[in-house]
This record gives C-alpha cells, structure tokens and sequence, in this order.
C-alpha cells in the first residue's frame, strides 16, 4: 500500500540517534513494512484483531500538514487513508498545526492542540478502549466530543522553495490525553519521517498497530521504528501522585530504549516557574472554572502552560473546554470570543496579538514570556489589573481583579525559592510542587466525598423485592454545617476563607462533572449491592407461592439485571453473574416445556 502525496524536500534530521543505528533501523523497518502488510491479516486475526483495530487503539489518524503558496496550510497526507475526518476537522487540523506567523519559530518545535469532533459525525469509539476506560482515572478517561493533536513542526531555510523555507507538520490525532507518550512518539519518528517520506510513516504506522491495547495498571512494551518504549498508564486504583513503573529484569531490560516514568504529565514547575508566587491562585481559578487565558509567545509554551494549569487540580477532571492552542481560524472562534454574554468557562491558549484586544474582557489574563530552559529561572511576575493590558507586547504577568479565598502558603513558595538557590532540577522542583498541588486539592475533596458518601442509603434499606432505594439529596447547607467539626483544617495548614470557595465551586462546572460522576458510581453500587441480594435469595422457594406470569416477569427482570450489569460495567463480582445465572437456569427448568422454549430465546441466560 502506497501513500499518496507531494514529496518532502529539505534537510533529514537523525534526532538524538546515532545515524548508522538510525539507517539500519530504518532499512530493516522499511524491508518489514512490505512483509508486514501481508503478515498483519494473520497475526491480527490471532490476537482476535481486524486490520488497524491494534492502530484505532491507540491513534485516529496520523497527518502531514504542508504549506502551500496557493491554498496556505493544506493536508498533503492522512494515515491510514481509510480514516475519517469532516472537511471542518481537516481545517481545524490544518490552522492548528501551524505556529502563527509572529512566533517566529525556527528549526523544531512540538506542541499540542485540542479540537471539537464535528456534530455531524457518527460517534465510532473503539470497543476495547470502552473496555479500558472504566479503569483509567477520571482525568485520564476520553471525552468522546474532542480529539487531541500532537504536533511536531519543522520550519527551516531551504532556498530551493519559493517562500525560501520548508514548512511541514507531522500531527498524531487521537482521542487519548497521553500528552507525554505522544510526545515522546513524534521525538523517535518525526526528525526521520522528514527526511524519508511516506514509506518511513507506512512502516511507522504498521509498527502501531502491533501495539498491544492500552490496558490501565499493565507495563506495554511499544516498538516504533527500532525502538522500543516501555510506559505503564495509571489505574483509578493507584494512589494519587504515586508513579508505579514495574521494573523488569536486567537482561530483559536491555531492550528497551526509552521508559516513561509518565504518560500524561507535563514539566510542571517550568510552567509555573514564571508565576509559581501566584501559583495558588491559579489553582483556585481553575478549580473555580473561571475563563482563564495564556497569553505566550509560541503554541509550545501556551499548550504546555494551559495543560499544567488543567493538570494542577488533579486527581480532579477539569470538566470545562480547554484549548492548549487556539487560533482566529478555530471554528469555536467566535463562540468564544463573543462580547455579548460573560466569557465561557474555558482555558485558551492564545499566540495571536489580535487576543490581547479581542480577550480584553476576559476576567483572568496569564501574560507568559519565553519558557527558560531546565535550570533557568524567569523574572517573577507580578498580579496587575486588567486596564494596564493593552497588547501582546505588555509585560508578562497575571491579569486579574480576582482575590483568592485562601492565604498564600509561604512554605510552598520559600521551598521552591530554596531549590531554585540550589540549582535543584525543574523534575525535582515539579515533584514538590505537584505534591503541594495534590494535598491542597485532596483537603478541599475530602469533606466533600465524606458528605456525599453519607448520601448513601444504609445496606439493610436494599430489599431484593423493592427497587434499589435513591440517593439522598445533596443540600449545599447540609454539607456547609459539615465543615465545623470535619472541613480541610483537618488536612491542611492554609487559612482562609474556605466556606467562601466551596460556595463558589458548587455554582462551577468542575463540582457538576465532579458530583454527576460520583451520583452514577454510587447508583451503580446500589444497582450491584441489589443484584446481589437477589442471589442470596431461595428464589426456587418463591415461584412456589406465586403464579406463572409471576415467575415469568421475575425471569425477564433477573435477565434484564444482567445486562444493565454487563452493559453499565457494574461493580459486581463475577461469581454473582454467575449465581444469578444459575437462578435463572433453575427457575426456567421448574417452568412447563412450552415456557421453557420461549424464555430460553429471549435473550441472555
């Protein structure tokens, strides 16, 4: 299979690979690739796989975003070519993929976007990853609306072309946030793929989708290209802010080339490096859902600061829209920066100038300047007002009237200090600072599950003959009242005004997507605990004193409990399925023939 589009020119780059490793690598791959087409068939159909199920796993598609003088930004290239995308997803692609052009970035720059899936679109989500998904974190589970793009953007000299410079995009679109891993992908294959064109993708491409599917908690061993990474994505069963990386023996080992402490995390303190004396304000902002925009100098620093800023209230999901980059092309553009209603709850990353006028009304401006390298600290910025932000051109800073419940932690702020006197390293200082992070935000979420665990009717309520029982209701003052004797002074130092941030935080869209996920994990756990009395019930004894129609409606209700419990994933335990199961069978058997015939062909048993 060949691929169709304009040949690349401009100089190949062998990354930080050695070039004889990186040649033989690439004659062995491409000489496979041909083989691997016809091989594919018969090792998917052992792994009870079609062609490119391996691949859809992981990846929608994979783009090549060129320039062309005529038309700008064009896709030249979409893989595998079977792969779906609307006209409005190809020019969200096509603007997204590009820095704008005052950014002026020579030479490589990665970044990453998120994009809205057309409306228009059938939904197709792969079935294995609605297996997985119920085991990742909150955080870490797709949003069926969005698709993420991974970019990885050359721009260098090349007089041969008519604009003087060789412009070209490599973009990974998938629905899976693994900022990290997708990263580090683009770093092995697009440096080489510029340089040797389509066949080097088919064959990276054919690679993917010999990947096994990406289960939660298991350690995957990914070849790509010569190369082989090991990454683990998280369970919701680990414990918040631990990394949990299985280490394999040392002859096994040998063959890995890259390791992945982390498959979604971004270089936290260089992010907040700039801001990090305001850093629990920022937390406070996004935790509210209040509008937010990064204002900086190239798509890389905005995506990887709007991510961390989404990143920074976790283990909560940030449930409101983000946009690592956004461009006046985005066709969300004029949703969002309308002035005719109060700005949307949603965290924009902006390079533009045009944003500084047309976001002038926004209520929270993050003004960034150059990202420092590892090791490098930036001027701290100062909390301004927002009459003093006229254009892209005005000082960095944060832009705000906004005054924060909580006091500041000075602790927090004289640690970093301290390891920036030091000269620690940017992981180090990101571990202390994402541990900060996670005990602030797990003291606020604390009282708040305590509460609404307490809205869980009592497990002698649930009769196997009654529906399960409702939740109570949740009442704001109710849970207020709470606080006195078990609120976050139980779990953290900082003194404030915490009454006054909750208040705010049960009006945002972070404690509706918060509560609405905990309402269905409990009702489900209601929906179980029922399913489960039911087993424990002499249900052969009970169709003894009831009629046949009786027992016939408790047959259909006992099969349709199984598949809600097989189509919602119930917590139950498998040897309850199979008890149940059982009943039915024996129930059926104690039925005449003629019932027999027609309950054993509607559906399951």
């Amino acid at each position: 299979m060949s691929l169709r589009g304009p040949a690349v020119l401009g100089p190949g780059s062998r990354g930080s690979l050695d070039e004889a490793g990186a040649e033989d690598r690439e004659a062995s791959a491409l000489a496979a690739a041909g083989a691997a087409l016809e091989d594919d068939e018969d090792d998917g159909r052992r792994r009870g796989l079609l062609r490119w199920d391996g691949f859809s796993a992981w990846l929608h598609c994979v783009c090549v975003v060129g320039f062309d003088l005529e038309l700008g930004q064009a896709v030249e290239v979409i893989y595998p070519q079977h792969s779906k995308l609307t006209d409005k997803e190809k020019t969200n692609i096509c603007y997204l993929s590009f820095p704008d052009s005052n950014s002026g970035c020579l030479g490589d720059t990665q970044f990453c976007f998120r994009f809205r899936q057309s409306s228009g679109r059938r939904v197709s989500l792969h079935c294995l990853l609605d297996q997985f998904d119920k085991d990742l974190p909150v955080y870490l589970k797709k949003d069926p609306a969005y698709f993420y793009g991974y970019v990885y953007f050359r721009q260098v000299r090349d007089k041969t072309l008519k604009r003087g410079y060789f412009q070209k995009s490599l973009v990974l679109i998938s629905k899976l946030p693994y900022i990290h891993f997708f990263h580090t992908v683009l770093k092995q294959i697009a440096p080489e793929y510029f340089g040797k064109n389509e066949p080097y993708l088919e064959a990276a491409c054919n690679d993917v989708d010999r990947w096994p599917a990406p289960v939660p908690g298991k350690t995957l061993h990914l070849p790509i290209m010569g190369v082989v990474m090991k990454v683990r994505i998280p369970t919701c069963h680990d414990k918040p802010g631990t990394t949990q990386m299985v280490q394999l023996t040392q002859q096994a080992d040998t063959q890995i080339s890259v390791i992945l402490p982390t498959v979604h995390e971004v270089d936290l303190f260089r992010c907040f490096c700039p801001v990090f004396l305001h850093s629990q304000m920022l937390w406070e902002l996004v935790l509210l859902g209040e509008p937010l925009v990064v204002m900086a100098p190239s798509p890389s620093e905005s995506s990887e600061t709007v991510l961390a800023l989404v990143n920074c209230i976790l283990p909560l999901k940030y449930f409101s829209d983000f946009r690592p980059y956004f461009t006046i092309h985005d066709s969300e553009f004029k949703e969002y920066t309308t002035r005719t209603q109060a700005p949307p709850s949603v965290i924009l990353g902006v390079t533009n100038p045009f944003f500084a006028k047309t976001l002038q009304h926004w209520p929270h401006i993050i003004r960034i300047g150059d990202l420092k390298p590892p090791g490098e600290i930036p001027k701290q910025v100062k909390v301004k007002k927002l009459k003093n932000l006229k254009t892209l051109d005005s000082k960095p800073g944060v832009y705000t009237s906004y005054k924060p419940y909580l006091n500041r932690d000075e602790d927090i702020i004289k640690q970093l200090q301290k390891g920036v006197q030091q000269k620690r390293p940017s992981e180090a200082q990101s571990v202390i600072l994402r541990r900060y992070f996670l005990e602030l935000t797990q003291s606020f979420i604390i009282p708040l599950e305590r509460y609404v665990a307490s809205l869980m009717p009592l497990q002698k309520t649930i009769s196997p003959w009654k529906s399960p029982p409702q939740l109570k209701q949740f009442l704001p003052e109710e849970f207020m009242k709470t606080l006195e004797k078990t609120g976050p002074q139980l779990t953290s130092r900082i003194k404030g005004d915490w009454i006054g941030l909750y208040r705010q935080f049960l009006k945002s869209p972070n404690f509706d997507g918060w509560f609405k996920t905990r309402r269905k994990e409990m009702t489900q756990k209601l929906e179980a605990l029922h399913l489960e009395a039911l087993c424990e019930e002499d249900l052969l004894l009970w169709i003894q004193t009831h009629t046949e129609v009786e027992t016939v409606d408790l047959v259909l209700k006992l099969k349709n409990k199984l598949l809600q419990a097989d189509r919602e994933n119930l917590p139950v335990k498998p040897d309850t399925v199979e008890k149940l199961r059982t009943h039915i069978d024996a129930i059926i058997l104690a039925l005449p023939e003629d019932l027999q015939g027609i309950l054993l062909k509607t559906g399951m048993t």
